[in-house]
């Protein structure tokens, strides 16, 4: 009897080991399949949409230590992890995240409104983006900060130049049938802030005759009939800008500031980018942030204080707080001079305020960033560039915009962060910083980047992940009390 029950033991662990072989098999198998891409049996698009629906919906950060512990991509978006990422002078077509048609508009759509008319030849499209000297200059001041139509269509140009180091996330490509979406690059914000009013004997803008001119370019295009130009990414970042055009784009992926001037059925979270604007103060170097104990000011704004629709907050903020000792909160400018003020301003305070305006976005968020100062965000229906992979309750406070206006409620509040919470506020913004730059050529992690990667996900997922307001008010609080 007891020989039978050792035999029995015996062939007991024998199965379980046998079992366990198989399984480690069958996951080293699995790994192995999946790894290999376009050589498994596995199809790239099917293989994209595991990764994707497999992976965190944000940038996890180690509160303990303060570094940023980036997921597997597309998500792991971080300049300061420069493993993730290559940047190259030959992007390979088969490699790239997303491959993007381009039309080849008119140069009037695009750098003809910068003034450009060739190199020598009345013909050519296009400058020539790999010499950087070619390249038409885009304006300053105001014009500045709604510029993403410009920096996406560079990068696009520069991915087939061989002699452009860039990363490899968006590549053009020449058929349209091999894309899996179809750039449209009309520089509509510079359309708008140039070419809006009507000049002289003319009896419509020029900005109105280049939006009508678009549509019926568009409409007469294979690729936009076929799915009612549901694959197209269009830019509009400027919130007045595609005035005319935008009842068209219902379908159409769009590249926006914000939502606050468009109804949800042309523009929603669902389907379209919030991209950043881009900062017009300069950006501190992480090595050379003033510290907690050398920004004097606890808060900072200047701007426009009469505002329309939810920017009437501003001026009842004004009249609460303007006088206190330690606030700088004072109209301004976007002139050279007011540009300059506001940089030094916002290096030598703790707090920045960012109040909705005209609009529920404003360029101060990204200024604030440049500067590392912490962003104080009043702005109740605000929506932020790359929110689904950017925690902002790490690095930016939001108060709603009836709490704002207590009396006494902000200042309170503001004096109440621990130096400790600030310090750990403002180290996260200096990583962060890069990923709000726009630049060329384009690196890995930055605004340019960051847009194509956001692109992809909405291409991936169909919808965006973002969290909610209640959520993100609910975050913010619990980080600055814990």
């Amino acid at each position: 009897m007891v020989a039978i029950a050792e035999k029995g033991v015996f062939l007991s662990r024998s199965l379980a080991y046998i079992f366990a072989v198989s399984m480690l098999f069958l996951i080293i198998s699995s790994s192995l399949l999946f790894q290999f891409g376009d050589n498994s049996l596995v199809p790239r698009s099917i293989y994209n949409i595991i990764i994707v629906n497999n992976t965190p919906n944000s940038i996890q950060i180690d509160e303990t230590s303060d570094q940023f512990e980036p997921e597997s991509p597309p998500f792991a978006l971080s300049s300061y992890n420069e493993s993730s990422f290559q940047s190259t002078g030959s992007c390979d077509q088969n490699q790239a995240l997303v491959k993007v048609f381009m039309y080849d508009l008119p140069p009037s759509f695009h750098f003809g409104l910068l003034g450009w008319k060739g190199d020598q030849n009345p013909n050519q499209i296009w400058p020539n983006v790999g010499n950087l000297s070619e390249i038409p200059k885009y304006p300053g001041g105001l014009n500045l900060q709604h510029s993403v139509e410009y920096w996406l269509t560079l990068d696009l140009l520069s991915s087939v130049s061989p002699s452009v180091s860039r990363p490899c996330t968006a590549i053009r490509v020449q058929n349209s049938s091999q894309a899996d979406v179809i750039f449209v690059p009309f520089f509509s914000s510079l359309s708008y802030n140039r070419h809006s009013k009507i000049l002289g004997s003319e009896k419509d803008s020029m900005d109105n005759i280049l939006q009508e001119s678009l549509v019926k370019y568009l409409e007469g295009r294979d690729e936009w009939r076929r799915l009612g130009g549901k694959d197209h990414l269009i830019m509009a970042h400027h919130p007045n800008s595609m005035l005319l055009a935008r009842k068209h784009f219902g379908l159409s992926m769009l590249v926006l500031a914000d939502f606050g001037r468009y109804p949800v059925q042309i523009a929603n979270v669902d389907k379209d980018v919030i991209a950043p604007y881009k900062h017009v103060v300069r950006r501190l170097e992480a090595n050379d942030s003033p510290s907690f104990e050398e920004r004097r000011l606890l808060v900072f704004f200047q701007g426009a204080i009469r505002r329309k629709d939810g920017g009437i907050i501003r001026r009842k903020l004004y009249y609460l707080i303007k006088d206190e000792k330690d606030v700088h909160f004072t109209s301004g400018s976007a002139s050279l001079g007011g540009i300059r003020t506001a940089s030094r301003g916002m290096m030598s305070s703790k707090f920045c305020l960012t109040i909705a305006g005209d609009t529920p976005s404003s360029n101060r968020l990204f200024d604030a960033i440049a500067s590392h100062c912490v962003p104080v965000i009043i702005s109740d229906d605000i929506e932020l560039p790359f929110e689904d992979v950017l925690d902002y309750s790490k690095f930016a406070i939001f108060v709603q915009s009836s709490d704002a206006i207590k009396k006494g409620y902000l200042m309170k509040f503001l004096r109440g962060i621990k130096r400790q919470k600030w310090i750990q506020m403002w180290e996260i913004l200096k990583k962060i910083a890069p990923h709000f730059e726009y630049q060329y050529p384009s690196q890995a992690g930055d605004a340019v980047d960051m847009i194509w990667h956001a692109v992809h996900r909405k291409i991936c997922l169909g919808h965006d992940n973002g969290v909610s307001h209640r959520d993100r008010y609910r975050k913010s609080n619990m980080f600055l009390n814990s």
